[in-house]
């Protein structure tokens, strides 16, 4: 691959790229993200080349294996193009009939299709699919239908023609300009505009600068980002080439988790094959721009999302974060300039340069411009990743692309902005999705992580498993975090076990107003968020807890029991053989009991107790009834 010195050589190679490649050659796209992989997709590739070579298809099938393609729930996902057949959740072994059919014949493999669980019909193709078809991916769309270790294929979508626009056609200054005009805010978290924040890294007087990717991402449930950078590492680089050409840095980073091994090693590629190209390195296409990047793997520490804990990890030093007397953008890395965007910030960057701002703010609302990528997650039918347009409600996500909650429950309410954002109630789920709108409503953009929860949810347990995640994750450098958080989760423990005390709701917010006026960096001022917005929204739960000693959603061990209702019992024994603890007795014609003192309130009994039957409950806040005599418990049953 030889070295490219000017925007010319690049059109001229992408030429001879889309040259070498039939736009109606069948092509077989096999989705190879993490999520794919744990599911078995090498099995399924291995299964196609050597299908692919048995049947003698092999120099006229390409086989692709790509990125993430978001239907994390149905994978591993084939998608066979140009037809744009879609399969789920196949196996190596359905492989040979895929080809046999599909690839040879031009059929369809029915079982392997979605099947729309309103008409009972199955669609075949993305564009038919719910999931897919109210989605608007312009920045995920591309990481279902490249490889993401083939700079051939990302230069033949366009990749790097932003990049070669900005260097021959446009001064930094331009590129900056554009960039602030689409109003383009930092899909990380704070939803900061990112054109302010390199303007100030521009004027900045230190003539050494640097652009950092954040690719920490530590929320759970949100994996966005590494999925991104997994299946479409060069959007991201190219983002950052032109963020450092405006903002003049000859140096950037990208910080990623350890623990990513596929996005270290598909980001690392990347860097190698542009640098090869031309794209990277000195004389970037002729124009005297020159920039290197370098990866830093990081240890997997929650609070190296917040920047200046990022930047003291890439310094070498323990990822601790540092009171911001002045803004990273002017004092950051090594105390030199630094721009810090998360991954779908850069890899916006290059949509917007190719395609103008003006496309880019006809997408999404007044004050949030462009898509944004959600997990969504939890008690939700369909699992996975998703892109939408700023402004799509809450319930068209959850309902129109999610599919709605599994076995007819309830939506009690969903969460969004990873640990440090808010629970929302049903009755805002026609809340449009926007950084304002968001935290208006007590809760916040973050990353993009959506986890949905249904009516059997204890919010009070939810503010707690936040809460512990986050004093966790808090590195105790500060006393509002570091002791706050502890006693915040020592006080919601209480409450969850039944032992709240009047009081503990005002101490709560006292302990959240300190955290939120003193902790030193994101990550302590925004912890408290959990407690408060479900206290905004479901106090009366808080209040059951601490008052009644009760859990209105049955959830919290410490506040539930289970029992057998004597006159549903049929002494069909299932629930006593399936017992883990060997706390239920009784056998045939004699209704069973459970031992109070032996039940670890697993709740197996009532999950395989028949529906006909119903007759394990499970209750909260009421005394368990007493054992039934002997002599009864044999009558009743034959009776």
């Amino acid at each position: 691959m030889e070295r490219l010195h000017s925007p010319a050589e690049l059109e001229a190679f992408r030429k001879a790229v889309l040259a070498d490649r039939a736009p109606d050659q069948p092509c077989i796209t096999l989705c190879a993200g993490s999520a794919c992989h744990a599911c078995g997709c090498n099995d399924v590739a291995e299964a196609v080349r050597v299908e692919l070579a048995k049947q003698g298809l092999a120099d006229r099938v390409h086989l692709r294996l790509t990125g993430c393609h978001g239907f994390c729930e149905r994978g591993p996902i084939l998608v066979i193009q140009p037809e744009s057949v879609c399969y789920f959740q196949l196996t190596a072994a359905d492989v040979p009939e895929i080809i046999e059919k599909t690839v040879k014949a031009g059929e369809r493999v029915e079982r392997l299709l979605y099947v729309d669980p309103d008409s009972g019909e199955p669609l075949a193709r993305e564009d038919e699919i719910p999931f897919y078809k109210y989605q608007q991916r312009i920045v995920f769309g591309s990481n279902g239908s490249i490889d993401p270790k083939s700079i051939e294929d990302y230069v033949a979508i366009g990749g790097y023609s932003a990049l070669a626009k900005a260097l021959s056609e446009m001064t930094p200054e331009q590129v900056l300009d554009e960039v602030k005009r689409a109003n383009l805010r930092g899909r990380g978290g704070g939803g900061f505009p990112a054109g302010i924040k390199w303007e100030g890294t521009r004027n900045a007087p230190d003539p050494v600068k640097y652009v950092v990717v954040n690719a920490d991402e530590g929320d759970p449930g949100a994996y966005m980002d590494r999925s991104l950078l997994e299946g479409n590492p060069h959007a991201v680089l190219e983002g950052l080439i032109l963020g450092a050409y405006a903002v003049g840095a000859h140096e950037g980073y990208v910080y990623v988790r350890q623990e990513y091994p596929l996005a270290v090693e598909n980001v690392t590629l990347a860097i190698q094959k542009a640098e090869e190209l031309g794209l990277l390195g000195d004389d970037i296409l002729g124009s005297g721009f020159s920039f290197r990047v370098k990866v830093h793997r990081g240890a997997g520490a929650f609070v190296c999302g917040e920047s200046t804990a990022l930047m003291t990890a890439i310094e070498g030093r323990v990822g601790e974060p540092r009171p911001k007397y002045i803004r990273s953008n002017v004092r950051g890395l090594w105390n030199r300039p630094t721009v810090l965007n998360n991954v779908e910030t850069w890899a916006n960057v290059p949509l917007i340069i190719q395609n103008g701002a003006d496309w880019f703010t006809r997408i999404g609302t007044e004050g949030s411009k462009g898509t944004k990528i959600f997990s969504i997650v939890g008690k939700i039918t369909n699992t996975g990743l998703v892109e939408v347009p700023m402004g799509m409600t809450l319930r068209d996500i959850i309902y129109k692309i999610g599919g709605g909650i599994p076995g007819g429950k309830r939506l009690k309410a969903v969460q969004t902005g990873g640990p440090s954002g808010g629970c929302l109630p049903e009755d805002m789920l026609d809340l449009p999705v926007g950084f304002d709108e968001l935290t208006q409503a007590g809760s916040m953009m973050g990353s993009g992580g959506m986890i949905v929860m249904d009516e059997d949810t204890c919010m009070v347990d939810v503010a707690r498993y936040f809460i512990e995640f986050l004093t966790d994750e808090s590195c105790g450098k500060c006393v509002p975090c570091r002791e706050g958080l502890r006693q915040m989760l020592a006080i919601l423990t209480r409450i969850c076990r039944g032992e709240g005390r009047e009081g503990d709701l005002e101490t709560l917010e006292d302990l959240s107003v300190v955290a939120k006026e003193a902790a030193l960096c994101g990550l302590g001022k925004s912890a408290p968020n959990p407690f408060l917005s479900t206290l905004r929204y479901f106090r009366d739960e808080y209040e059951a807890h601490i008052r009644e000693k009760r859990c209105p959603a049955l959830s919290c061990k410490d506040l539930i029991a289970f029992h057998i209702d004597p006159d549903r019992c049929r002494a069909c024994g299932r629930c006593r053989r399936k017992c883990p603890a060997e706390a239920i007795s009784g056998a045939k014609n004699v209704i069973h009991q459970i031992d109070q003192d032996l039940c670890t309130k697993c709740g197996t009994c009532l999950e395989v107790c028949p529906e006909r039957f119903g007759a394990v409950r499970k209750i909260s806040g009421e005394p368990v009834p007493p054992p039934l005599p002997e002599d009864q418990r044999t009558v009743r049953a034959r009776g």
